[in-house]
């Protein structure tokens, strides 16, 4: 690595700063995104998109400053008119004259145009040529440091605010609050089913602040209690949190919905067939992407743009004491709901295309699994292109 155009940056001045500004720029991020609720303001945007620019146009000058150059003195060098070597001083390491605002950089071991000096933090000397983009170093670094601590200070004063975040730093708000990171969803979720009316759910464990830390933080750092029953606020009892657990799930199982896959599901986290909308645009999660095959039904209960989350539906749920239930997310353009208007066609096709097939005498029970796979492929295609006619 550190030879040719390499050799000017791997030195210890410009690596660590290469190192500083790229953890000053990923920090900022990471706080500027627990900072800013998912209904940004425009003042946030603007904030990170100043930030941004400034993180952008610091290494921009940086690399500038490097390889740009200071510029050099020819070696030998003589001025035009020699009657003039008289008012310049000789050097005798390059064995030319110092052209006027040149000096000698004993790092460099060459005569500086207009050298102001040598900077370890871009292994290079500052002269007429970077002199410029150093400026412009130094200005967008100090900008984007300013924005950086506007941004960190934002973000300290919400990490120890009492304010509920979107995104919990960490658990300091959970910690005041005596939630879990899953409580903080559930009671979430809570309050959102209760937006239309006047009730309020309460948090049966949260009394008070200090009595809220003491159950995380003691000198000795032993847990409370047997972590079965809880101390609760008074109107609740230790089965309040656990009801509204179960009538969540049971609104979420309302709100499921059967899909029928019609396109191979891989199971990849990069699905490069399905589109260009689906590969850009992923759940940001690390839940399981499920394998699925045509004809297959799966249980929805989560939707984004281009991605479903759902449960394949199996006879099979437990064996020998193990969960077999596949669940997880898989690209939209795989399924249908089930009693669609494009899933009746399909059925529709479906049946008439089987009814003719297991009338073909001499046929294998694998090859009719085979052919049924190539038909309800191919039934696909069929309906979707006459769905388009009777649009038009």
């Amino acid at each position: 690595m550190c030879f040719g155009p390499f050799k000017r940056i791997c030195n210890w001045g410009p690596l660590t700063a290469l190192v500083i500004i790229k953890i000053i720029t990923l920090m900022s991020i990471h706080c500027s995104r627990q900072w800013w609720s998912p209904n940004k303001s425009a003042l946030s945007d603007i904030s990170f998109i100043v930030f941004i620019t400034f993180s952008g146009l610091t290494l921009y000058h940086f690399i500038n400053s490097i390889y740009e150059g200071p510029g050099y003195l020819p070696f030998n060098w003589v001025p035009e008119n020699e009657n003039d070597c008289q008012f310049l001083q000789f050097c005798t390491v390059c064995q030319g004259y110092k052209a006027p605002r040149s000096h000698h950089c004993r790092k460099c071991g060459r005569c500086i145009l207009k050298m102001d000096h040598h900077c370890p933090w871009i292994n290079n000397c500052v002269g007429h040529y970077n002199h410029g983009y150093f400026t412009a170093f130094l200005a967008s670094a100090v900008a984007g440091c300013c924005v950086s601590t506007y941004i960190m200070v934002k973000w300290l004063l919400t990490v120890f605010s009492t304010r509920p975040l979107p995104f919990q730093p960490p658990s300091i708000h959970a910690i005041i609050k005596n939630q879990t990171g899953i409580e903080c969803w559930i009671l979430e979720k809570a309050n959102y089913r209760r937006s239309t009316t006047a009730e309020q759910f309460v948090h049966p464990y949260s009394k008070n602040w200090l009595f809220n830390i003491r159950q995380v933080l003691s000198w000795h750092c032993s847990a409370p209690g047997d972590g079965i029953n809880w101390p609760v606020v008074e109107g609740c009892d230790q089965y309040t949190l656990t009801r509204e657990q179960l009538a969540q799930k049971q609104e979420k199982r309302k709100r499921a919905k059967r899909y029928r896959v019609i396109a191979r599901a891989t199971g990849s986290w990069v699905p490069i067939g399905h589109g260009l909308k689906v590969l850009c645009s992923p759940p940001i999660t690390d839940e399981a992407r499920i394998k699925l095959e045509i004809g297959d039904t799966v249980i929805v209960t989560r939707w984004r743009n281009n991605w479903l989350f759902g449960e394949k539906e199996s006879l099979t749920v437990i064996t020998d004491g193990k969960d077999n239930r596949i669940r997880g997310w898989f690209p939209r353009p795989c399924a249908i709901p089930v009693n669609s208007e494009k899933d009746k066609d399909l059925d529709n096709y479906f049946e008439n295309d089987l009814d003719v097939q297991y009338l073909i005498p001499n046929v294998s029970p694998t090859s009719k699994s085979m052919q049924t796979e190539l038909n309800y492929d191919h039934s696909v295609q069929k309906v979707s292109v006459g769905n388009k006619k009777k649009n038009k």
